[in-house]
């Protein structure tokens, strides 16, 4: 019976010993675990500290057709000179990326570009690319109101226009009736500052005329004195207008 005891007693004392350990090394286990739970953070902070990002969106500010653009590429990564080129893609011509990130020029026609640009570290070691579009779109939005057409003697109608820019644009305004003969005959003409605004101005036109056959022409030229930029857009009324009444 004492040795059942006693081995009874040893059993229990070496259980009790071991949930001792188990719960120490559990203790032991969860302080490491929260430890690198602690550290994680830390660790995904300075990868993002040791990595190299392009902070542009990859929608640019609109550009319009010769006037004078110009952006600045940006990048974060820890290091103080890098190196910026266009890896695919093209630039509207006439616009150009210099090595330190500024995009510059006047594109010389509107359209949509879209080219992929890298990012290199000074040493060399590290890169990065991202793709943009930029839309080059026209200063002057000219479009027709009422379209071109006959009314007994006369040809008229009316065009609408639109300053897409964020400056005054000097407008002249003018439309061309042109006979068989080639003399064209202007049957509209305003000459006007048109400021900067999303709202289109409609623009009349009409004159009386000869019989025969005319076809129709709208001009609108803009000027912008101080940036020494011209901005022209034209419409050209479908197929050809018969006056027959006098």
């Amino acid at each position: 019976m004492m040795n059942s005891k006693r081995e009874r007693s040893g059993l229990k004392l070496a259980m009790l010993l071991a949930i001792a350990v188990g719960t120490a090394a559990g203790q032991a286990g969860t302080a490491q675990a929260g430890g690198a739970q602690t550290n994680a953070p830390d660790a995904q902070a300075a990868q993002e500290q040791a990595g190299l990002v392009i902070e542009n969106d990859s929608e640019l500010p609109d550009a319009h057709p010769h006037d004078p653009y110009e952006l600045r590429f940006r990048a974060h990564g820890n290091i103080s000179t890098m190196h910026w080129r266009v890896r695919q893609g093209a630039l509207p011509p006439g616009m150009k990326l210099e090595d330190d990130g500024r995009l510059h020029g006047r594109a010389e026609h509107s359209g949509e570009f879209q080219f992929t640009v890298s990012v290199t570290d000074g040493g060399r070691e590290r890169a990065v690319q991202k793709g943009f579009v930029l839309h080059v779109t026209s200063a002057l939005s000219l479009s027709w109101k009422a379209g071109a057409h006959v009314n007994g003697s006369r040809i008229e109608g009316s065009a609408e226009v639109v300053n897409t820019t964020r400056d005054s644009i000097d407008l002249t305004f003018v439309v061309y009736a042109v006979p068989s003969n080639g003399r064209a005959v202007a049957i509209g003409y305003q000459h006007f500052v048109l400021p900067p605004s999303p709202k289109t101005v409609e623009l009349p036109f009409g004159e009386s005329l000869p019989r025969g056959g005319y076809k129709v022409h709208v001009d609108a030229v803009g000027e912008v004195a101080a940036k020494k930029v011209i901005y022209r857009e034209y419409l050209d009324a479908p197929g050809q207008l018969q006056v027959t009444a006098q």
